[in-house]
């Protein structure tokens, strides 16, 4: 639940865009603010640069969007993809929590990290839904038949894999985003001056929350990992199948093709042919090459 910090009506916040060279150059002369060039973290003499992947609910499937926060003692810049943050949009206005006292940039800043983190845990459970379909799927796939009675193709097998290994990329995703959100919260807490001691106990849930939400992450990446296993043992298993279905006929032809190989020698002398019954020794003799290598197949235990 957003926790509703008394401000003025104008936050103490300011947004850019990547896109914007000149307002970032205005920005940069005005208030001594100068991003780093890479997205990473670091620090001057009046701001703290902490860099975050924001994912978006309304489109789970795509990349985080680089953000970077420069939190000041009277600031907050936020440097957003150009496309801009909708759950940054979706944030209360000022005029809806009151304009008894300041809330100062720390309170933006949890209001701005604690939507961050509602998004990236709806993304979070959209994966889980989508890991549900995969388990019904692999269920069938343990089972050997679909629903129809029929064998499992191959070709199931693989888009199962496959889309495991689009949930593991969004899982992996959100693992990111969540080390990055909990180490700008903890700059947070560090952050706060007196004036936001009422802040505290808020940011300390909020570290929780977040740490919550990257322990679920991990629950769900190991439980991927598992159905990824699971199916490359299925796919491992089929193709088992495969090579020893062939691997038995190639056993039980062998022989047969071993005994016509030397009828098809062309010799001067071969006492059988001129048997009375040579063709039909050839004949029992060629069965017996036949079945001996099955039966021992059998005996084994093998064709099941």
């Amino acid at each position: 639940m957003t926790l509703r910090i008394p401000t003025l009506a104008a936050r103490p916040w300011l947004r850019l865009r990547r896109d914007d060279p000149a307002a970032l150059a205005r920005v940069a002369e005005r208030h001594a603010c100068r991003f780093p060039v890479e997205d990473v973290f670091d620090r001057d003499a009046d701001f703290l640069y902490l860099p975050v992947d924001a994912l978006r609910r309304d489109e789970p499937e795509a990349d985080g969007r680089p953000l970077v926060f420069a939190l000041g003692r009277d600031l907050l810049i936020t440097l957003e993809p150009a496309e801009g943050l909708s759950p940054f949009d979706r944030l209360p206005a000022p005029a809806e929590k009151g304009a008894e006292a300041h809330a100062g940039p720390a309170a933006v800043f949890y209001d701005l990290l604690l939507a961050l983190n509602a998004d990236t845990e709806h993304v979070l459970a959209l994966s889980g839904g989508g890991l549900e379909s995969v388990n019904d799927r692999m269920r069938a796939i343990a089972r050997g038949r679909d629903e129809t009675g029929r064998d499992i193709d191959s070709s199931l097998i693989h888009e199962a894999m496959a889309e495991l290994n689009v949930q593991e990329e969004r899982v992996s995703r959100i693992q990111r985003s969540q080390l990055l959100l909990d180490r700008a919260a903890r700059h947070l807490r560090q952050s706060l001056t007196e004036r936001d001691q009422a802040l505290r106990p808020h940011v300390e849930t909020l570290i929780s929350d977040i740490a919550s939400v990257k322990e679920r992450a991990g629950f769900e990446h190991a439980k991927l990992r598992y159905l990824q296993d699971s199916v490359t043992a299925s796919l491992s298993a089929k193709q088992n199948e495969i090579v020893k279905v062939f691997t038995i006929i190639t056993a039980v032809f062998l022989p047969p093709t071993l005994v016509a190989t030397f009828y098809g020698m062309n010799f001067a002398v071969m006492p059988e042919l001129a048997w009375k019954h040579g063709f039909s020794f050839t004949i029992v003799l060629t069965l017996l090459a036949a079945l001996l290598p099955l039966i021992y197949i059998k005996k084994k235990g093998w064709l099941r």
